[in-house]
């Protein structure tokens, strides 16, 4: 797994490694994480369902819940099959975006 900080935001993302591999390693390293808005890219994965998607559910609440973003990336996963509580964009610039549009909600206390 790949770790990749910008500022209070962490993108991760995970080569050549089962989707089952990854979300493991990303439990195991949440810890480290845990105080930044996450973004999870999902682009080396290419043949996911949205029930793939469901894994990082519970992690996701978690995080959101503590306030702070959860955001996964992935354009091969049609949205309306999905949660609405799980957020997911289709690009890292839109994951950004949203995080950005997050905060200000938070600080709004929208």
């Amino acid at each position: 797994m790949i770790i990749d900080k910008e500022g209070n935001t962490t993108v991760v993302f995970q080569e050549n490694a089962s989707l089952k591999t990854f979300v493991k390693n990303l439990t195991e390293s949440f810890p480290l994480i845990r105080k930044d808005h996450i973004i999870v890219n999902l682009f080396s994965f290419s043949q996911l369902k949205a029930a793939d998607l469901l894994e990082f559910l519970q992690m996701s609440l978690a995080h959101r819940k503590s306030g702070k973003s959860f955001v996964l990336v992935t354009d091969s996963v049609h949205y309306a099959d999905l949660p609405d509580n799980l957020c997911v964009a289709p690009t890292l610039q839109e994951a950004r975006d949203i995080i950005e549009m997050e905060e200000i909600e938070r600080d709004l206390d929208l």
